[in-house]
């Protein structure tokens, strides 16, 4: 579908990445991974046709349809949210135009054999093909579906966009995109303004469409989910893991300590010539022999290793003073603005060493809870007290506009620190993504997601008993997520965080209260509990078994409901499903094993000595054949398995 053939970048002389190469075939899905600065939303554009690459082509076929979401975006806000959605159809009303003008010139043209007859005939039955799949169903209730799916409710159609925030104006722009059903989905970090909920249904959408697509995203979870080829970029080069980003990890480790062996042995004979022209360069008897292996020299490639440190980076809060035995008592809490009631009759009894998560949409009442426990919101109705000795640690985005400007991010944290911990600020600041010169940056030219973490570390460095933290993970790749979880789980005090990272909940919090509706509802147990209840409350099933926790992936939790017959029936749809995605399963392994034959093929078939092999050219006929019956196969199979 589109081709990437010896493509580089060069920022000046530097290149950002060099000759690289690859394929992306329709209804692939990939993740591109790799560090902050190594080029992945420059490949992304450069795949959307918005940027050209310095050297190299990438071919696109002409018609092919690009959906691209950036993470930075200019939005319009000239209509309601619906009619912003509207836009999207507005050129099936010229390709309507196009087909009457078509069919008038048909009509009216005499030339029935000729060769320009013939394309007119082509070109009309091309544009009605388009315009009836263009305008097959309702359109009125596929916005409807994409904007509930992405967490809208049907009170906001009709709302301007102007009165939504960024993230909210970033899902319009995700809903404008689904709807176009491109051929080819480029997103780069779309979950950072999504809850649990939106991203469910997002992956939903993606693995039971037939969409290629290129994802650049911090959230384990959901590349697990939705895509199952891994693109790295390291050191300018690109690295391709047929398979999905958790297999792709053990790989990479097993190919690094291969390069990492590699260029010790590369080390050792580059010594051992550089002695032996050190010893021998003055004798004449050895002038030959020096030079040779001085030549020697030049022409090695030397072998480079990626730069990843890989010191095992553990952290443990600063200790304070023992909390009471409840740090948050709530009773009857209820709270609005004007008429709109974001929550009422909320009870909740937190207990000294507990971990909990605030989950929900986005707008229903999270932060504003959080706001009511720290003191910032106060016109409340009901109770709300704090336990004796409670010091709390605050986090939140908000707090990043604090920061002092003038001071690099290295002094903001060595201002901070105190005792044993100023040894390993250098570390902390590398976990976080601010190594190197990265730490001599102002703060004043920080970005808002930079000024983030730099928040996020000053709190790790204040002593504190009790942990609120609202959406601590967002702008954290996956390495400094793990710095962080792991310090929460080893952290004694008490932890209320509000996250839709599944990966970094899983594990870490006991309990999860749930804001719905203008209602807080406890759940006992973690966040694959919490998610699989509501999914045998609303009658659904996840997906596929990358949303089940990873222990539960082997088997799925019989649903709980009101009698046996309703009961029978959700077994024998779990198992059903079970079966569906183990036959998609293998469907997409043997059409990965054929693309990679026919590529080989196809290579094979370029050179000239093999052009006219027939028994070449048959295997690869048969080979485009089978994988058409699997692509329909797919295609019907995944249908079925959106319930």
């Amino acid at each position: 579908m589109i081709s990437v053939n010896n493509v580089s970048v060069y920022f000046g002389a530097k290149p950002l990445f060099e000759d690289i190469s690859f394929v992306i075939s329709a209804k692939e899905r990939i993740a591109l991974v790799g560090k902050n600065g190594a080029g992945k939303s420059t490949l992304l554009k450069l795949l959307a046709g918005i940027d050209a690459p310095t050297e190299g082509v990438i071919s696109r076929p002409k018609d092919i349809r690009i959906g691209y979401l950036p993470q930075v975006m200019q939005t319009s806000d000239e209509r309601t949210v619906l009619g912003e959605c509207q836009q999207v159809f507005s050129h099936i009303t010229s390709l309507e135009h196009e087909v009457e003008r078509l069919a008038e010139e048909m009509a009216t043209r005499t030339d029935y054999d000729s060769p320009e007859y013939m394309e007119l005939i082509e070109r009309h039955a091309q544009r009605t093909d388009l315009l009836m799949m263009q305008t097959s169903g309702n359109i009125e209730a596929d916005i409807e579906r994409t904007l509930l799916g992405l967490g809208f409710e049907r009170t906001d159609f009709d709302r301007p966009t102007s009165e939504f925030s960024g993230g909210w104006r970033m899902r319009i722009e995700l809903a404008k995109i689904l709807l176009q059903r491109p051929d080819l989905l480029l997103l780069d970090e779309p979950t950072n303004h999504l809850d649990i909920e939106s991203i469910r249904w997002l992956e939903r959408f993606i693995t039971s469409g037939s969409t290629a697509l290129v994802l650049i995203s911090h959230d384990r979870a959901f590349i697990d989910a939705t895509t199952s080829r891994t693109l790295e970029i390291e050191l300018g080069k690109l690295y391709d893991y047929k398979t999905n980003y958790s297999h792709y990890l053990t790989l990479r480790e097993e190919r690094l300590e291969q390069q990492r062996r590699a260029y010790e042995n590369q080390q050792k004979e580059l010594q051992a010539t550089e002695d032996f022209i050190e010893r021998f360069r003055y004798k004449a008897t050895k002038a030959v022999q020096v030079q040779s292996r001085i030549k020697q020299l030049e022409r090695i490639e030397r072998i480079e290793v990626e730069d990843i440190d890989r010191r095992a980076m553990h952290f443990s809060f600063l200790p304070a003073i023992t909390s009471g035995a409840y740090p948050v008592i709530i009773e009857g809490l209820s709270k609005s603005y004007g008429t709109h009631t974001v929550f009422e009759g909320v009870n909740m009894t937190i207990e000294r060493g507990e971990k909990v998560a605030f989950v929900g949409k986005n707008g229903s009442g999270k932060s504003t809870l959080i706001k009511c426990i720290m003191g910032e919101v106060t016109d409340y109705t009901g109770s709300l007290r704090l336990g004796h000795n409670v010091e709390v640690g605050y986090f939140a985005q908000t707090q990043s506009q604090e920061l002092d400007g003038n001071l690099t991010v290295y002094e903001t944290i060595d201002r901070e620190a105190h005792g044993p911990i100023r040894t390993k600020i250098n570390d902390l600041l590398g976990a976080f993504m601010f190594g190197g010169e990265e730490s001599e940056k102002k703060i004043s030219v920080l970005s808002g997601g930079e000024r983030g973490r730099v928040a996020l570390i000053k709190l790790l460095l204040r002593p504190a008993n009790l942990l609120i933290l609202d959406e601590p993970t967002n702008h954290l790749d996956i390495r400094s997520k793990e710095v962080l979880k792991e310090a929460i789980t080893r952290f004694t005090g008490t932890v209320i965080v509000v996250s839709h990272d599944r990966e970094f909940l899983d594990g870490l919090v006991s309990r999860v209260y749930e804001f719905r509706s203008g209602r807080v509802t406890e759940h006992i147990g973690g966040i694959y509990d919490w998610l699989q209840k509501r999914d045998r409350e609303d009658n659904t099933f996840p997906s596929s078994l990358s949303e089940l926790s990873p222990s539960a992936k082997a088997t799925t939790s019989a649903p709980i409901s009101s009698g046996a017959e309703d009961y029978q029936r959700q077994k024998e749809q779990a198992k059903e499903r079970r079966a569906l995605e183990k036959e998609i399963k293998a469907t997409e392994e043997r059409s990965e094993a054929i693309d990679t034959e026919l590529r080989m093929l196809e290579t094979q078939l370029s050179d000239p000595q093999h052009a006219t092999d027939a028994t070449l050219f048959s295997r690869y006929q048969a080979l485009r054949s089978e994988q058409e019956s699997l692509l329909a196969r797919w295609e019907e199979l995944a249908m079925k398995l959106d319930l």
